[in-house]
């Protein structure tokens, strides 16, 4: 083979290498374009996918299981106990609520999206949804607060919980103080109330049972007797 044919060989061999190189791009060559075109248009996104969480607090109780199954602690929940005259319903599961949320904060700054925070929650109120797109320039402003109280309710919300405890701790001191000085009284009636027992005159007990001794020349006894004696009859010291 001289070299002309030896030459346009190795070129149909170079040709068709490329060719074979540039199938996949050729195919999509002819292709009509599907391009989405974001952010109108959007891809379908699967509903077990984990984004930004969202809470529902008309059916939220306060208990903070979410917050402690939490492992990067980003839930941050506060509570205070209702007063007995407040109703503040049930939530849709048909439990009834009986604290006031003054405090719920998710922190999606440290939030990892593990999905560990839904499952134990009693009343399904906290849940993933489908929004992704929650960037900020600040990270503070990825601190979200999902209560319905405004501040001035929280501060009224908390001092009415804090007087209330002190309420009840006062009335158990004072009925705690009360028990006490009822029991010294109660103490002194029973022993009022208690007969006094008669001591016996001789030092060394007697046996149940034993007869008074007599003597046997005056056949008396000589302890009465000895009280039956006249004090003039006693020998005056010389």
């Amino acid at each position: 083979m001289n070299a002309a044919a030896r030459y346009f060989t190795n070129l149909g061999k170079g040709f068709w290498t490329v060719l074979i190189g540039m199938r996949v791009t050729m195919r999509h060559l002819f292709t009509p374009a599907v391009t989405i075109q974001y952010p109108d248009e959007k891809m379908a996104i699967s509903d077990r996918g984990r984004y930004r969480l969202y809470v529902n607090m008309d059916d939220c109780i306060g208990c903070n299981q979410c917050g402690m199954a939490c492992p990067v602690d980003c839930i941050a929940i506060e509570t205070a106990k209702s007063l007995p005259t407040e109703n503040l319903g049930v939530t849709s599961t048909g439990q009834k609520k009986r604290l006031w949320v003054t405090k719920f904060d998710i922190d999606f700054g440290k939030c990892c999206y593990c999905g560990l925070c839904v499952p134990p929650c009693p009343t399904e109120c906290i849940y993933m949804t489908k929004v992704f797109e929650f960037s900020e320039y600040d990270r503070k402003n990825l601190i979200y607060s999902f209560i319905t109280l405004n501040p001035d309710e929280v501060e009224e919300k908390v001092s009415q919980a804090k007087e209330a405890e002190r309420e009840a701790a006062a009335k158990k001191a004072a009925a705690a103080a009360a028990q006490a000085a009822q029991k010294p009284a109660s103490t002194a009636v029973a022993a009022e109330r208690t007969p006094k027992t008669q001591q016996p005159a001789e030092s060394e007990p007697k046996a149940a049972g034993s007869q008074p001794e007599i003597s046997p020349s005056t056949g008396e006894n000589p302890n009465e007797a000895s009280l039956k004696k006249d004090p003039s009859q006693e020998e005056k010291p010389s």
